[in-house]
């Protein structure tokens, strides 16, 4: 399905060499605002881990990953990462570190079940991050002042780059808005969730929509979330108003992890209570992890809205339909 869509007059002032640089700029300062305004320590992740490690993210529970049997080891099946959102839990306890230090880390991922379009890939480049805190600081005053310190980062992001090339205007407000998903859906109860994020954000210009993943008064979910990283009453997502395309652009999805009372609670709801006897949900249990904060920040996704690009193809490598390729050669929009 030819999911393309080109605004009227769309063109970009850069060339594919022009974007390359313009790419790399963004993420090397976005990386060292991010690093400073969290104290954050990079560190490597893997591209791929056991299935019965339970570290691998299930995102919504039905997407498959990407699998391969290793030779040396007897065909021994790994999959490639969906994201690391347990792993950097797991690594923070195993690299020691402390309450107020964190690490960040860059992943790379495959999800083969993806509907592509303007702003989904079969290709998932993120920075994932993940700090210690404490038990008592596992609430929304917490939640939403780390919310914060990545909003900067992402300000300072636009204002560096709009210094940088001239046909970039700073539209990021001064401030993100906090609003629940329940609140939200009370707000707008005819129409769907990413109906929703649509109005509020461009009202807004940016927002952190709370609580994504518990049932709402109407039964249903705003988004789906994996039950064992993320606990529902504490995460979130960070929107913005993108008018290149007049549309919501999630760029991060974070939140304060499960503890043991969420986890067990969550894997119940999510009827997958079996999942409670892998390595890394017992550790969990046993209280052999530290609580913790985490996210996950598109890399392409905030290359594509800081360079005002239409599609995200033109700021990362992947695999397109040919119809889609032709089409957006034939408009000037050319994929990497």
């Amino acid at each position: 399905m030819n999911n393309l869509q080109i605004p009227e007059n769309y063109h970009s002032p850069l060339t594919i060499r022009e974007t390359e640089v313009a790419i790399k700029e963004v993420k090397d300062h976005f990386e060292r605002a991010l690093a400073k305004s969290l104290h954050l320590t990079r560190v490597s992740a893997p591209l791929f881990v056991r299935p019965e490690s339970g570290l691998n993210d299930n995102l919504n529970g039905v997407e498959r990953p990407v699998a391969f049997g290793i030779k040396e080891q007897e065909d021994r099946e790994v999959e490639i990462v969906h994201s690391l959102a347990k792993w950097k839990r797991y690594a923070l306890k195993r690299y020691g570190f402390h309450s107020g230090e964190g690490l960040y880390t860059d992943m790379s991922a495959i999800r083969r079940d993806e509907d592509t379009d303007n702003i989904h890939s079969i290709y998932v480049d993120q920075w994932d991050w993940e700090k210690v805190i404490s038990k008592e600081e596992r609430n929304m005053e917490t939640l939403e002042y780390t919310v914060g310190k990545v909003y900067s980062a992402l300000k300072e992001t636009e204002a560096y780059m709009a210094r940088r090339y001239n046909y970039i205007e700073e539209f990021l407000p001064d401030e993100i808005s906090f609003i629940t998903s329940q609140e939200l859906e009370t707000m707008y109860p005819d129409k769907t969730p990413k109906e929703r994020e649509y109005h509020f954000a461009k009202a807004k210009g940016a927002v952190f929509i709370k609580q994504i993943g518990k049932t709402l008064a109407s039964g249903q979910r705003h988004d789906g979330r994996a039950p064992d990283y993320d606990d529902w009453e504490l995460n979130g997502d960070i929107i913005v108003y993108y008018p290149v395309l007049d549309i919501a652009l999630e760029l991060s999805s974070m939140g304060i992890r499960v503890d043991e009372d969420a986890l067990r609670r969550q894997l119940k709801e999510a009827c997958c209570e079996e999942r409670a006897e892998m390595d890394f949900q017992k550790a969990l249990l046993n209280g052999k992890l530290p609580y913790t904060v985490g996210g996950g920040i598109g890399q392409s996704r905030i290359c594509m809205f800081y360079l005002r690009k239409a599609h995200i193809g033109e700021v990362q490598s992947s695999i397109w339909p040919d119809d889609v390729l032709e089409e957006a050669a034939s408009r000037g929009v050319y994929l990497l």
